[in-house]
């Protein structure tokens, strides 16, 4: 599974817009980011550790990570 997907649906979900996205991160990061920026990077799952992190807050999640022998 493809977690820019995960991510598409969580914005549907959450009733929030790419714009509205692309402005959370660009505050957040402290520089420009557009929607054509944050679309492409959807698309073409190129995200970075940063954004996922802001885009999860935003929309109220958090990734955990956790071995896989539990």
């Amino acid at each position: 599974m493809v977690l820019c997907n995960e991510i598409k649906k969580l914005l549907v979900d959450c009733d929030i817009t790419l714009t509205q996205l692309a402005r959370i991160i660009a505050e957040k990061k402290g520089k420009h980011y557009t929607i054509q920026n944050l679309s492409q990077k959807l698309r073409n799952n190129t995200l970075n550790s940063t954004e996922i992190d802001i885009i999860m807050e935003a929309l109220g999640y958090r990734i955990i990570f956790y071995p896989k022998d539990i």
